[in-house]
């Protein structure tokens, strides 16, 4: 799942940053290095208490979904956690034998059901038998790989300084797991508001290579 093979579909998004590169940031190595810890952190608080709840709980996935959905009031990244979470768990489900996957994915098919990453993401690692903090530390490690990605692709930086910049972050990494843990899903909170109404522009841009 750490490999960038893995057919999920994360590197169609950017998490908002093609959005924020139109508006002139970041632009540089040091400037992305300072946007990929916001990032971290945004995720450790916004999305790693749901990641959590139904690692925890995979039977509550539903209940969860539904905070989420009302929790992403930004529709670009709404509709981008759906589209991410449907195909996790579709690539899951075709990857990974048993009646635990095949049972989860099937409760995520119906039209009610939203099918946002977060808790679809926790839900599956704790019925493939992941220890919770390797999960946590996995979603983080993708969240982070996954910008770096889109910024050598938007020609921020190249594939050399984003590997030097995930080294430097790694710390970061074990700061936020540290920090947002045990956070619970009641205590989610989006804590870089700024880049959520940039990234919320992004279907008005005029030329777009992601799809958030």
């Amino acid at each position: 799942m750490a490999d960038s093979a893995f057919p999920v579909g994360g590197f169609a998004h950017s998490a908002g940053l093609e959005a924020m590169v139109h508006r002139g940031q970041p632009r540089t190595v040091d400037e992305l290095d300072a946007y990929a810890g916001v990032h971290l952190w945004n995720v450790g608080h916004a999305a790693l208490p749901f990641v959590t709840a139904t690692f925890n709980a995979p039977h509550e996935i539903e209940s969860m979904d539904r905070r989420v959905d009302a929790f992403l009031t930004n529709h670009v990244a709404n509709r981008a956690s759906r589209t991410q979470g449907r195909a996790f768990i579709g690539t899951c489900a075709r990857v990974f034998d048993g009646p635990a996957i095949a049972a989860l994915a099937e409760r995520t098919r119906g039209r009610d059901v939203a099918a946002h990453h977060a808790p679809l993401f926790g839900a599956t690692l704790a019925v493939l038998g992941l220890e919770q903090s390797d999960a946590l530390g996995l979603y983080l490690h993708s969240a982070l790989r996954a910008i770096l990605s889109a910024a050598v692709r938007l020609g921020v930086v190249g594939p050399h300084e984003a590997q030097r910049i995930q080294d430097r972050h790694g710390p970061t990494l074990d700061r936020v797991l540290a920090a947002c843990a045990r956070l619970r899903a009641s205590e989610a909170a989006n804590v870089a508001p700024v880049v959520d109404v940039v990234a919320a522009t992004h279907d008005r841009l005029y030329a777009r290579l992601f799809q958030s």
